[in-house]
């Protein structure tokens, strides 16, 4: 049995350390931070919503956007970056952008920067990759505890992927190249190239700061008035300038930053969002902001108001669900989560959730369930530590040891603990029956995994 093409090793991750802990750990709520505060976030709704918007420029630029992994990165820094196969979309830069059109104009940029082959000549981002490992239930769990130090610390210690991110830097000839290139690609997908304009002339002020004062992404980016009047210049020519974004689309969009807001300004947000706003977005972010700011009841009564008005919006039950389950009201948050997954089938992260909660009852079938749907999640996402770490549990928890094991061993092969993936993986050879499917993934982990010679050995004297 061949490990899957998509297990990547990530040992130049920061957050590898912090991942590769929290597989032995229980959830919080309390964020863990990365260097500078930075995090790797995931949220299905935000995710949907980017990949949504960013396909047609995909496809404008003749790249095939199943193929790239959109990161959404919890961080005020208004940033924004693209490596070989990924693009990285800080959360300040959505907060920042004014409407769908300047995001959008910003991510066509940084396609261009993929299409061009910018960050391959560069050699920084090829050297680091991107991919997360935080991968979480939705923004409400951005971390887990870390609980083992000592396999922590020798992961951090090589970590550098956050420093590349910053390192990463393009030339002025480049810029404007993917300045141009991106206004090719909004204008054959429709789309006025205006708001990446008034997005730069937004932060022209940074062209005369010094390097150090500047947002990371005008450090990286260059900035200057000629460059903003070429561009601007271009695309005022084009056929679709004038065209202006969709209800739709802008809703989204504040739905977006509602609940990005919601979940990392909570008490800002208590006051941005007034309660004698009405509008979906301002509701979104008070139930979120309340649940932050563990005041649950509040909170609920405020989504179970939009679901009457929205009873088949899958992120509201999910969000409902994430709410009771972590305010110890597990059996409460069963049903919401249900009904998330039957609206979203294709949603790993839902169906995490829902695995989650059916293995935490004191209920034999509903663990064999829970087992089930985090099994279906890593169908659709066969990398996701997180399901790896609740199977692990699961399996503990029915008696299965070497199953147990095995999934501790995929939890941390997956985010490059290949140490820690090594040991699991020996440990369930030794527990799992010799020839099964599952004692030979096991051994693939072991031998994909750098083992020692002694490890070899072993491996021979047990008959591989």
């Amino acid at each position: 049995m061949t490990l899957s093409a998509r297990t990547r090793p990530v040992r130049a991750f920061g957050r590898a350390a912090l991942m590769a802990a929290a597989l032995l750990t229980p959830f919080t709520a309390l964020p863990a931070r990365a260097q500078d505060g930075v995090s790797l976030l995931r949220d299905t709704e935000i995710e949907e919503i980017l990949h949504k918007d960013a396909a047609p420029l995909f496809e404008a630029a003749g790249l095939d956007s199943k193929n790239v992994e959109i990161l959404l990165i919890g961080s005020k820094d208004l940033q924004a970056s693209a490596g070989p196969g990924q693009m990285a979309i800080y959360t300040g830069l959505i907060l920042e952008s004014k409407n769908p059109n300047q995001l959008n104009g910003v991510i066509a940029h940084e396609i261009a920067h993929l299409a061009g082959g910018h960050s391959f000549r560069s050699g920084d981002m090829t050297k680091a990759g991107l991919k997360p490992m935080l991968l979480t239930m939705g923004l409400g769990l951005l971390a887990m505890a870390a609980g083992a130090p000592s396999a922590g610390a020798a992961l951090l210690g090589s970590s550098g992927y956050f420093g590349t991110l910053g390192a990463l830097g393009y030339s002025r000839e480049q810029e404007s190249r993917a300045d141009q290139a991106a206004a090719s690609y909004l204008e054959k997908a429709g789309q006025s190239g205006k708001g990446l304009v008034e997005f730069f002339d937004n932060f022209r002020y940074q062209e005369v700061f010094d390097e150090a004062r500047r947002f990371p992404y005008f450090r990286s980016h260059p900035l200057s008035s000629d460059r903003i009047e070429l561009l601007r210049g271009r695309v005022e020519r084009g056929e679709h300038y004038k065209v202006v974004d969709t209800a739709e689309a802008i809703a989204e969009h504040e739905v977006m930053k509602a609940k990005l807001d919601g979940f990392l300004n909570p008490s800002l947000s208590l006051a941005k969002y007034k309660e004698t706003d009405t509008s979906y977005p301002a509701r979104y972010a008070r139930a979120i902001a309340y649940y932050q700011t563990k005041n649950p009841d509040k909170a609920i009564k405020l989504i179970d108001d939009l679901l009457k008005e929205q009873p088949d919006n899958p992120y509201l039950h999910e969000l409902k669900g994430q709410i009771l389950f972590e305010f110890a009201r597990a059996k409460e948050a069963e049903e919401p989560q249900r009904r998330s997954v039957e609206l979203m089938p294709n949603a790993p992260l839902l169906r995490v959730n829902l695995g989650q909660t059916l293995i935490s009852l004191d209920d034999p079938q509903k663990l064999d369930e829970g087992i089930a749907e985090l099994k279906r999640a890593l169908v659709h996402e066969d990398d996701n530590a997180v399901a790896y770490r609740l199977l692990g549990e699961a399996y503990d928890k029915r008696g299965d040891d070497g199953l147990a094991r095995l999934a501790t061993a995929e939890g941390y092969f997956s985010v490059g603990a290949t140490r820690e993936a090594r040991v699991f993986a020996m440990r369930a050879r030794e527990l799992l029956t010799k020839n099964t499917v599952e004692w030979r993934r096991a051994t693939d982990i072991v031998l994909a995994s750098e083992p020692s010679d002694e490890e070899l050995k072993q491996l021979a004297r047990r008959g591989q």
